[in-house]
């Protein structure tokens, strides 16, 4: 689908690789897996969980990961940023907010039992299962984290001349 997190990821490897590829807009994961697999699509950016199990057997190639560092799933598979892409980076985070204004003692003790929770085994366990890695920060880190993304993702959606609804 326009605009989703797998497309988008596609028109900014476009964009930073400089290279003229058709880019097909996909209603979700599924089908956007089982036309890899059909061979339907010659690359795609996919979301690790729907996957794996196919990179897993042999079905399918991981050309490499869009996180900054490699995925602990798929420890030899490269980021697209070793194999030639310095500085790309189009991954889905997961984090925890609260609205402006918040006292500062509550971020902090919030964050603080994040931290806590996500290094139970439990959690880290679901985590792995649905293909993420954990990551931490500081609420700071967090918040210049998310003005990058805005910038960047910003950058590209009006490059693209798309309209945000």
């Amino acid at each position: 689908m326009i605009g989703s997190g797998g497309y988008m990821a596609a028109e900014l490897f476009k964009d930073a690789a400089r290279v003229d590829m058709t880019i097909v807009p996909y209603k979700g994961t599924g089908p956007l897996a089982n036309d890899s697999l059909g061979g339907h699509v010659p690359v795609s950016f996919n979301t690790l969980a729907p996957i794996l199990s196919n990179i897993l057997a042999g079905n399918l190639r991981a050309l490499g990961v869009a996180s900054a560092v490699r995925s602990a799933l798929l420890p030899d598979v490269p980021t697209i940023a070793e194999s030639g892409l310095p500085g790309f980076e189009a991954v889905l985070r997961y984090g925890l907010l609260a609205p402006a204004g918040t006292p500062k003692e509550i971020v902090t003790r919030l964050s603080g039992e994040l931290r806590k929770a996500v290094e139970l085994d439990d959690v880290r366990a679901r985590i792995t299962a649905d293909g993420g890695d954990v990551l931490t920060s500081t609420p700071e880190q967090y918040a210049d984290d998310i003005d990058r993304e805005e910038r960047k993702w910003g950058t590209l959606v009006r490059k693209l001349g798309l309209k945000v609804e």
